[in-house]
């Protein structure tokens, strides 16, 4: 899947450039859908995406390195700073606060659910 990386707009909007990045629509179209440029709760994350085409899966998983992850997986991280909204692709971590990564961002818990969009 070709992602295109997206800055979160805001330090509260990392949901919503998710949300863009996997469905590749503007960041400004998903929070006026929304009607939120505040956090989005994962309730928000799951009808948003359900909404556009994609599932995402019933269960959180925890990971602890990259190899964990399935090939497109939504992220929930405990940063140093707060509770993160992520994404993974093929082996690229695409975070909207600190850029493309090859690793997760600096956190202590990982969380995750598996996305499918074609």
């Amino acid at each position: 899947m070709k992602i295109e990386y997206i800055h979160e707009p805001t330090d509260l909007q990392c949901g919503q450039a998710v949300l863009a990045m996997v469905l590749g629509i503007p960041v400004e179209q998903v929070s006026a859908d929304l009607g939120n440029e505040r956090e989005t709760t994962l309730k928000e994350m799951r009808s948003y995406f359900e909404s556009h085409g994609a599932s995402m899966s019933a269960e959180r998983k925890q990971a602890q390195t990259k190899a964990d992850l399935p090939d497109l997986a939504l992220l929930s991280l405990e940063t140093p700073r707060c509770w993160h909204w992520s994404l993974y692709a093929d082996g690229v971590f695409y975070d909207p606060e600190h850029g493309v990564l090859d690793d997760f961002p600096e956190c202590s818990r990982k969380y995750y659910w598996t996305l499918e969009y074609k």
